[in-house]
């Protein structure tokens, strides 16, 4: 089984920002696909399907960013899932804005969310999709990445999350190379 867990905020407040660009990929991969993220198990609202042929956990941790990893530790434990069937997307500021890149490992790099989830899973070998949310022009990072995109920017923003949203089927469907290969511009 494939888990894909998006990370975000919960609530209505941070619905639409930029650090819950997560959420959104797991909300249009779920429409594409016909599953229902409406379960609360886990610290998480999830939801179970098929995306190209394969068992999928699609996850929204209902911790807040910072803890995400509880929520992906509660699962990876409870279903033994396989690290390289373990899929996070999240948004990233040191990429490009309304960029995508799939990776197979790595660090946190600057990600609270993703430092706790490899601190508690003590290993970064799992693939990740970061998308681009650029840089504040001007102000603090928290503000950025809590706040809502512009108008000028919105278009950019949900075909990225589309793309992010293909990839993962994509690398579901060929493998993470070839998605790379792919998505990685």
């Amino acid at each position: 089984m494939y888990v894909i867990v998006g990370l975000g905020n919960p609530g209505k407040k941070y619905a639409r920002t930029r650090h819950n660009v997560g959420f959104e990929v797991i909300d249009y991969l779920a429409h594409r696909n016909n599953i229902e993220v409406k379960k609360i198990r886990h610290k998480a609202l999830i939801g179970e399907g098929i995306i190209e042929g394969h068992k999928v956990m699609l996850v929204k941790p209902q911790t807040f960013m910072n803890l995400s990893g509880q929520s992906v530790l509660e699962i990876f434990k409870y279903y033994k899932v396989d690290l390289d069937k373990l899929i996070v997307i999240y948004d990233e500021v040191d990429i490009e804005f309304s960029r995508i890149r799939i990776r197979k490992k790595g660090s946190s790099g600057t990600h609270n969310g993703m430092r706790n989830i490899i601190y508690l899973l003590q290993q970064d070998e799992f693939p990740r999709i970061r998308i681009g949310i650029g840089k504040p022009e001007k102000g603090d990072l928290t503000s950025h990445v809590i706040g809502r995109f512009r108008e000028d920017e919105e278009e950019d923003i949900i075909l990225s999350i589309k793309l992010a949203a293909e990839s993962v089927e994509s690398i579901i469907g060929e493998g993470i190379d070839k998605a790379m290969n792919k998505y990685n511009k």
